[in-house]
């Protein structure tokens, strides 16, 4: 699947959410997308843990 298909699908989530739920519920349904993102992003090999963390001996 493309980037432009799956930002089309996020796209109407995002505004379904708003229109029928209202603020809050567009709000959560993107917070819930980008935990999402994230996840498969490390589930696929293209993200790290360590890239969120920083060492303190790190000069």
């Amino acid at each position: 699947m493309s980037a432009a298909t799956v930002g089309l699908l996020a796209g109407m989530a995002l505004g379904f959410a708003a229109f029928f739920g209202g603020f809050w519920a567009f709000l959560l349904v993107a917070f819930l997308g980008l935990v999402g993102l994230i996840i498969g992003c490390v589930v696929q090999g293209d993200l790290e843990m360590s890239d969120f963390t920083r060492s303190r001996n790190r000069q």
